[in-house]
């Protein structure tokens, strides 16, 4: 058996949804509403857990699609457009209603702050639903950097979006786990 890889870290980024914060109540509840507002029957909790992933206009493809029952590509991209709107209308009235930091998070942030590791979220989430969730959940003071996914032209996980949380923290690449 190898021994464990290890290297000096002098700064940690964190995805958000998932990692940080169990946000999938609020997320499944603006599918549902919008759902709702198209004449689409609501969607499980749970099937609305897996659809997430790649930003908003991805979960509501994949929303629309599942709710008809037909595959995400047959969704027309107009409808996307139209619709998306609606539901970050939704999200943005019930925001941090249900969303709650995982077990530990906390402490481990805590622990982090303590050693002085500037911290970083890197997140797809359009970049206005960021600090509001963070502020909710009682965690933003701890992150030096914020990036979401209207941040910069590309998205995670091209690299640009890490090289950029990097640079804002003044780390080198390498060094930021």
């Amino acid at each position: 058996m190898s021994p464990p890889r290890r290297f000096a870290v002098e700064a940690v980024a964190f995805d958000l949804d998932g990692t940080l914060l169990d946000t999938v109540r609020d997320l499944a509840a603006a599918v549902n509403l919008l759902l709702a507002d198209l004449g689409l029957a609501p969607l499980p909790e749970a099937t609305i857990r897996d659809l997430i992933g790649k930003g908003i206009a991805n979960l509501v493809r994949r929303a629309l699609a599942a709710a008809r029952g037909i595959a995400p590509e047959a969704v027309d991209e107009a409808e996307v457009t139209a619709v998306l709107p609606r539901y970050q209308a939704h999200y943005a009235a019930i925001l941090g209603r249900e969303t709650v930091a995982f077990p530990g998070v906390v402490a481990g942030l805590e622990r982090m702050a303590a050693m002085g590791l500037p911290l970083a979220v890197i997140t797809n989430k359009a970049s206005r639903f960021v600090r509001p969730h963070l502020a909710h959940a009682r965690i933003e003071a701890y992150f030096r950097v914020v990036v979401g996914g209207d941040d910069l032209p590309v998205k995670k996980p091209h690299p640009a979006v890490l090289l950029h949380a990097a640079r804002a923290l003044g780390v080198e690449p390498a060094r930021m786990l």
